[in-house]
């Protein structure tokens, strides 16, 4: 059953921080910090607890899991398991729904009841998706996150809003339809050959697919999970949400729905479709080189903060499809902790472009010029999350970089250099964010509050999250490690 609470708690505490706004906004805020903190609490146990296990390659590849049948007349089960793999992704999901709600503490003041509701749904829909091994949840889940997030940009974002908003809800609703075509050609095609029909992931990895039925049913999943990544060219709704959403809802964003995006790529468009994979590897991949360079380049380009930070995650996102397709061990590693390390530290850029313009009211790189002066604290770690973007040795995202052109330079060399010159270019955007923003002379007289207690706090668990994960990065590399050699099993048997 601690699955299925940790989805449980959120949902409820998310009604019950709507409900109490009507009392006391401060009291829906620490409903909703409790909600999360437990959750983390509780992934923190189960890591804990199954230390030992996760070590170990066995028959049964799940730590917990818990199966109900759900609709019997289509084999549809509420099935949630945990492996490495999604335990790795919830300790990012609630930590970072902490430090959300932390971050967004004095930033939200209208309708914050509603306000926390979406974002704590948000996360319980991110849970599933990271939990289900029923294709029919895991697209219920899926669908989940994109209605609050919608909500999150269209009331509570800045000046286009509205726009940022349909463009989020129109990619992700009609990837997320392409996706529900595919599956349910998966679910037919295996009652065909089977008689059976079900939406189990483990049963449907067995599925008999000709060459044809498995390439265009893998499409329909792998572009889903490419508009989510977002991988280039179907990022342009990307760089919009971010510069309009709210920070919590840019944090969420950047750090867990875009995984949401790569995880599915690991967890079902490769193992369900091994050849096909194969098959469109190639492809997949240049488009994933591409996107390194391309989001680089348009980070530099950009005058808004936001911006900026939004157009980095296209180009660390496409070291992941690098990764992924690759599908060796040290890419795979690599993919993982660029996942983890990059929803750390693009979150930690978020956060301090939202506390930057709670405090200047405005994004402009133009109009920051000096603010090391009246704000050091703030500007150090706005230093520190820029260093971490480009990839410094003895932070977590150069490792996840590293072992992915690693593992890459072994089947693709050529894209293996296309990528190492994306980490280069990384240089350019990350000075010239920290040259335009907080270092020069004070041309513009800014007198700002320096970094708060609250912000001080968050700050430092991101950091210090990321300095561990780049020196210490063995117990993320062992706790995926199983997952690992039982998806490359899985591949390996039916390619």
């Amino acid at each position: 059953m601690i699955l299925a609470w940790l989805i449980i708690v959120l949902l409820v505490a998310g009604v019950l921080a709507a409900v109490a706004a009507r009392l006391s906004s401060v009291l829906t805020r620490w409903i909703s910090l409790a909600a999360t903190v437990l959750d983390f609490a509780l992934t923190v146990f189960l890591w804990v607890r199954h230390a030992g296990q996760i070590t170990l390659t066995g028959s049964n590849p799940w730590l917990e899991q818990i199966d109900w049948i759900w609709i019997p007349e289509f084999g549809i089960h509420f099935h949630l398991a945990l492996d490495g793999l999604s335990l790795l992704l919830l300790a990012l999901t609630f930590f970072l729904g902490v430090v959300s709600i932390l971050a967004s503490w004095t930033e939200i003041t209208e309708s914050v009841g509603f306000f926390h509701l979406n974002v704590l749904w948000i996360l319980a829909g991110i849970t599933g998706v990271f939990l289900a091994v029923d294709l029919f949840l895991f697209y219920f889940a899926w669908e989940l996150m994109l209605v609050p997030m919608y909500f999150l940009i269209a009331l509570w974002g800045h000046e286009r809003r509205i726009y940022a908003a349909i463009k989020f809800f129109l990619f992700t609703q009609l990837s997320g339809l392409l996706m529900l075509v595919a599956i349910l050609a998966l679910y037919f095609l295996h009652h065909q050959n089977t008689g059976t029909y079900t939406f189990e992931y483990g049963e449907l990895l067995n599925t008999p697919l000709s060459s044809t039925a498995a390439l265009w049913i893998m499409l329909g999943f792998f572009v889903a999970f490419a508009v989510k990544l977002p991988l280039f060219p179907f990022h342009t709704w990307l760089p919009d949400a971010h510069t309009e959403a709210p920070t919590a809802g840019s944090v969420i964003l950047a750090g867990l729905l875009l995984k949401t995006g790569a995880y599915g790529m690991i967890r079902f468009a490769v193992p369900l479709f091994p050849g096909a994979a194969r098959e469109f590897a190639p492809v997949a991949m240049v488009l994933g080189a591409i996107g390194i360079i391309y989001g680089a380049v348009m980070a530099f380009g950009q005058t808004d903060m936001k911006r900026l930070v939004a157009y980095t995650s296209v180009s660390h996102l496409g070291f992941v499809v690098l990764g992924v397709f690759s599908w060796n061990e040290l890419a795979l590693q690599g993919a993982v902790m660029t996942m983890l390390c990059h929803g750390i530290s693009t979150g930690g850029l978020f956060i301090l472009t939202g506390a930057i313009q709670e405090r200047i009211h405005t994004r402009e790189l133009g109009r920051m010029s000096g603010l090391w002066a009246t704000a050091p604290r703030l500007s150090g770690a706005g230093l520190y999350f820029a260093l971490a973007s480009l990839g410094l040795p003895a932070l977590g995202d150069f490792i996840g970089e590293f072992l992915v052109l690693l593992g890459t330079y072994r089947t693709h060399p050529v894209l293996a250099i296309v990528g190492s010159i994306g980490v280069l270019t990384a240089t350019f955007y990350a000075l010239l964010l920290v040259q335009r923003a907080f270092h020069g002379p004070n041309t513009h007289a800014w007198a700002i509050p320096d970094l708060l207690p609250r912000e001080g706090v968050v700050i430092a668990l991101m950091a210090g999250s990321l300095l561990w994960l780049g020196l210490n990065p063995q117990p993320v590399l062992r706790t995926f490690s199983p997952v690992l050699h039982a998806l490359e099993t899985v591949v390996q048997m039916h390619r």
